[in-house]
This record gives C-alpha cells, sequence and structure tokens, in this order.
C-alpha cells in the first residue's frame, strides 16, 4: 500500500490553556493584549480571538505548568516588538526577556501572563508580513 501525501494545513492558529483564574486571565488577554471573546459558552471557558487565531482558556484546578515553553504573538515590523515592550512595562508587565534581534534576524521579547505562561512578542520575518 502506497502511504498517503500529507495534507497541507493552515498553521498553528489555536492554543487551548487550562487555567486556575479564568478571569485574571480573560482580562489579561483581552484588555492588556488586545483579544476579543468570540464566544463564552459556560463560567468555565472562554474562547478569544485576536481575528486570525483561536484562544482557548479552560477553567482548571491543576496546578499550572506542563510542556508548554512559551506562546507567541506576531507583529509585522521589528519596531512593533519594541513598542509593546514600552507599553507592556507602562501598564505594569515586567520583561521577563528585553527586546532584542535573534541569529536569524527575528525580534522579540518575552513577559508572563497571570498565570505565570511565557509570552513572546515576536518579529519572525518569514512569517510576520503573512499575519
Amino acid at each position: 500500500m502506497i502511504a498517503p501525501e500529507r495534507p497541507e494545513h493552515a498553521g498553528l492558529r489555536h492554543l487551548a490553556l487550562n487555567v486556575r483564574d479564568l478571569d485574571a486571565m480573560k482580562r489579561f488577554y483581552t484588555e492588556l493584549l488586545g483579544f476579543h471573546v468570540e464566544w463564552e459558552p459556560d463560567s468555565e471557558n472562554v474562547y478569544l480571538s485576536s481575528g486570525i487565531d483561536n484562544l482557548a482558556l479552560h477553567r482548571s484546578i491543576a496546578p499550572a505548568g506542563g510542556a508548554l515553553d512559551h506562546l507567541g504573538l506576531i507583529v509585522r515590523t521589528p519596531d512593533d516588538v519594541d513598542r509593546w515592550a514600552v507599553f507592556l512595562e507602562s501598564r505594569g508587565v515586567t520583561l521577563v526577556a528585553a527586546p532584542r534581534t535573534h541569529r536569524d534576524g527575528a525580534r522579540s521579547c518575552y513577559f508572563r501572563d497571570p498565570e505565570g505562561n511565557s509570552v513572546q512578542i515576536i518579529h519572525h520575518p518569514p512569517i510576520s508580513d503573512k499575519a
């Protein structure tokens, strides 16, 4: 039997996080990062979007942590990374890593959400113009 060819996909556009404080996480991602509520089916789940993706937040009593290293928000230009850094700090968010340009030409900074997840603002040349 001949193995089928790999189907195409449209990229990683959905991420689901288990969270302890759903209200704090919802406020952080909507009020600070600009996501909007796409769907809130009940008091245990909320689905957010920037318009081209989906971030699901699911209330959980499980401790934070796990296999997630970080999640990244794509920006269109390297200067956008610096603008985000200034904005975040002006709102009391501590940067874990200040903006810097990486060896591959990407530019990014890092901070943490209320549950301790690492969030990266990144300009990644191969994909940033497709955002």
